[in-house]
């Protein structure tokens, strides 16, 4: 991804995934996921990004990602910046391909351990 792309892009503060109800907007847009502490192992490298969405309804999304992650391991943000005539599907898919390119693999969700 150049920085000439990504200069017009700017994501809003982290918050607790469990909270985005009160912070995901109802509109179209890109979202992204990390751990709350810690890193994960990747081929290329250690990050705390498990997942990049574009979605429809960026709360909607958040708030099933939440039901299906519970615990408070994950913090999420979404975009807060980005020019209208931006394609947010090609967007989401450059940041996925770059993750790819520097890591190794797509980001992953850790496995929750059996309860």
């Amino acid at each position: 991804m150049s920085r000439q792309y990504t200069l017009a892009v700017r994501f809003g503060p982290w918050y607790p995934l469990a909270a985005a109800g009160d912070h995901a907007p109802g509109a179209p847009g890109i979202l992204q996921l990390r751990l709350a502490t810690g890193l994960l192992d990747y081929p290329r490298g250690k990050s705390a990004m498990v997942h990049y969405a574009h979605a429809q309804d960026v709360r909607a999304a958040a708030l099933a990602l939440a039901g299906a992650h519970p615990g408070g391991h994950l913090v999420c943000r979404h975009l807060i910046e980005i020019e209208e005539a931006t394609d947010l599907g090609a967007f989401h898919a450059k940041l996925r391909d770059e993750f790819v390119r520097r890591f190794g693999t797509p980001p992953a969700f850790p496995l929750e351990k059996s309860r």
